[in-house]
């Protein structure tokens, strides 16, 4: 296997253990359109980084963590839905990040950030990729109770002390953070793919919630080995492979589960 298919795996697969137990919470909490208002926001620091002659990297990271606190403030005005402020959020971030990018002198093409350049990663960016699974991973170990009982039922987890507003808050920190890496793999358009679409593959055979994140972990990582396997062998963009190959494991896991219930209710019959 040539050397940068082995980087690209590499990289891939520490995304997905990062993008399994998060993009568990997501489903739990029903946050799609928040991973979906990242990923938009992460073009803004595209633009920004590129005018500013700053690392995109870092600039993608402080816009969508910008995004996510912001977020939290404007949730606390009760006359907006949340639906409706990461509506604005999203949009604006977008369309502020197209018109940003426009203004810079470097010549950008962004079919590479839209879809990610994950045969492109190089060593620097495994160590940045593992770094943020470390720091994340360590964080999931204190925090993984306080936000499975805010998830579960937050009037609940007020009463027994949890600081709800503080774990949603570190909860949108470390999904902002995971955005910004997991860009440069499958890009902008398909980073929150990589987070849900495993986490809901395995949703229904889960029976608790560190069983389905780390089954989530698994379907990620599959989603990637394959995804790259099939990108080898027909010559297709690899970013859009590891979504394609996600989605049709989640496919075969609803047939799967349609047709196991379809069984049971004859057998009851």
């Amino acid at each position: 296997m040539d050397d940068f298919m082995i980087r690209a795996l590499i990289a891939g697969l520490g995304v997905a253990l990062v993008a399994g137990p998060l993009g568990s919470f997501i489903v739990w909490r029903r946050m799609a359109y928040f991973g979906d208002t990242l990923a938009h926001s992460s073009l803004l620091g595209v633009g920004l980084g590129l005018v500013l002659g700053v690392s995109t990297g870092l600039a993608i990271l402080f816009v969508c963590l910008g995004v996510a606190l912001s977020l939290v403030v404007l949730q606390k005005n009760q006359q907006l839905a949340s639906d409706t402020l990461l509506g604005i959020l999203s949009h604006g971030a977008l369309a502020l990040g197209l018109t940003v990018v426009s203004l810079s002198d470097v010549r950008v093409d962004l079919t590479g950030y839209l879809f990610g350049d994950i045969l492109a990663v190089g060593i620097d960016e495994i160590i940045i990729i593992y770094g943020v699974v470390v720091v994340i991973g360590i964080a999931l170990v204190f925090l993984w109770r306080p936000l499975v009982s805010a998830t579960v039922h937050e009037e609940m987890a007020h009463v027994e002390g949890v600081p709800v507003q503080k774990v949603r808050v570190a909860y949108m920190v470390m999904l902002a953070v995971v955005v910004a890496v997991a860009m440069k793999v499958v890009g902008i358009l398909l980073v929150t793919s990589l987070l849900i679409i495993p986490a809901a593959s395995v949703r229904a055979i889960s029976r608790s919630p560190e069983q389905m994140a780390i089954m989530a972990i698994m379907a990620a990582a599959l989603s990637v080995a394959c995804g790259l396997g099939l990108s080898y062998q027909l010559d297709t963009p690899a970013g859009p492979g590891i979504v394609v190959f996600a989605l049709m494991l989640f496919l075969g896991m609803f047939v799967a589960e349609w047709l196991v219930k379809r069984y049971a209710k004859r057998q009851r019959h």
